[in-house]
């Protein structure tokens, strides 16, 4: 019956424990987002700075690869329990995606 339903009031120390993992976890995000930030400045430095194409190419996919995997481990929340299965999928394609473009670029400079 609607009336027997039991809510759960929360004692203080669980609501300080919540307030301070929700806190630690928007510090981390903030500082992920900073991090981000900086590695794009770096990126539109190096070009505007007329770096060789041979350097900058190879250095921004590797800034980008560094920004994908920090969104999916902090802004896709990858990092908590329950997504282990999502992450399994989701790096086991980017494994397989990684060695088709190499396997690609063996055959083609080869």
């Amino acid at each position: 019956m609607a009336h027997d339903v039991h809510t759960h009031v929360k004692s203080n120390i669980e609501f300080e424990y919540a307030r301070r993992r929700a806190a630690n976890e928007m510090r981390g995000q903030v500082t992920t987002f900073a991090i981000m930030i900086f590695l794009t400045l770096i990126a539109f430095t190096m070009v505007l700075a007329g770096f060789s194409a041979y350097l900058v190419i190879p250095f921004i996919l590797l800034l980008a690869a560094i920004q994908v995997v920090l969104q999916l481990y902090y802004f896709m929340h990858m990092s908590h329990k329950g997504h282990e299965t999502a992450s399994l999928f989701l790096y086991s394609g980017a494994l397989i995606a990684a060695i088709t473009v190499l396997t690609f670029l063996t055959i083609v400079w080869w």
